[in-house]
């Protein structure tokens, strides 16, 4: 859909993109975090070994709204801390 709206709006000067997240530290992954077999799981998958934070995806958020990403549309975006690329 990102890309289909990307290419559909790019003449109007709308750029679309979309955040893919991965395990972000929020109330949804709560029981996940407090199981100590699941957890441990989950961020011996993550690179840096790490939850994300909601401040990672709100960063990005930011990047794709600045001047700096202006030329940057159809883009998918994964902030997971590397773990698509395992």
């Amino acid at each position: 859909m990102t890309k289909l709206l990307a290419n559909k709006w790019a003449a109007k000067g709308i750029n679309v993109n979309a955040i893919a997240s991965g395990y972000i530290a929020t109330n949804n992954i709560e029981a996940l975090r407090e199981d100590p077999e699941r957890s441990k799981a989950i961020l011996d998958r993550i690179p840096p070994g790490r939850w994300g934070r909601p401040e990672d995806i709100a960063e990005t958020a930011v990047y794709l709204a600045a001047p700096a990403s202006d030329y940057v549309s159809g883009a998918v975006l994964n902030v997971d801390g590397g773990w698509l690329a395992r």
